[in-house]
């Protein structure tokens, strides 16, 4: 029986850096449970500009904040004011967690420049047409030629479920090109999200071969 391992936990400190960069032994507890609820509330409140990751640096006094969204103008708005929102937002988030003032928060919003080889953003993709009901075959089909299309070396698709409302849930699976999981200079792209359909949850797993350098 093969071991799972996550791809990007598997190629840390070599293709990908952490996404959250700080070490404080005294919080360490807190300071964890924080930086994963933050991301939750982000990767939710951004979703609409389409969210890729959150990445988290802290220093003594202050915390850095860097988003990665596809649609950056949806997130920096007329002017810079969605910006000074999301910095409200941020600041009201830290005084309701630790019952006293924010620290220094700096927001910066990086742009995915290229939506279709980043695997979360193609996870909720696939997600969301599942949820509208299209027919899973044509979903898998167009996605992946939409990756290849867009310069990847493989991709590999996973649904597992009540696919297509199904009484027994199965696994269906698409794969083209080459996507060479054990091989820890590859820059493979992972990630995993469930689709809620009315027969109940269907899960999405996105792999993606992409040329190094990436993002």
């Amino acid at each position: 029986m093969g071991q799972k391992v996550n791809p990007h936990l598997l190629r840390l400190g070599t293709v990908f850096n952490w996404n959250s960069r700080w070490f404080d032994e005294r919080r360490y507890k807190e300071t964890v449970l924080e930086d994963y609820t933050l991301r939750k509330v982000l990767l939710e409140k951004l979703r609409a500009a389409g969210v890729a990751r959150v990445e988290i640096e802290r220093s003594i006094n202050s915390i850095k904040v860097i988003a990665y969204v596809s649609r950056p103008g949806l997130v920096i708005g007329r002017a810079g004011t969605g910006l000074e929102e999301l910095k409200k937002f941020i600041n009201a988030f830290f005084v309701a967690q630790r019952g006293k003032q924010a620290p220094k928060v700096d927001i910066r919003i990086e742009p995915v420049k290229e939506p279709n080889l980043d695997a979360y953003l193609v996870a909720k993709s696939v997600a969301e047409q599942l949820l509208r009901r299209l027919p899973y075959k044509r979903v898998l089909n167009q996605t992946a030629e939409k990756v290849m299309s867009s310069g990847a070396f493989g991709v590999r698709i996973a649904l597992a479920g009540r696919i297509g409302g199904s009484e027994i849930g199965r696994r269906e699976r698409i794969q083209k090109g080459t996507v060479p999981l054990s091989t820890i200079r590859e820059n493979i792209s992972y990630a995993s999200s469930p689709a809620l359909t009315k027969k109940g949850y269907v899960g999405v797993k996105v792999w993606i071969n992409r040329p190094v350098g990436k993002e």
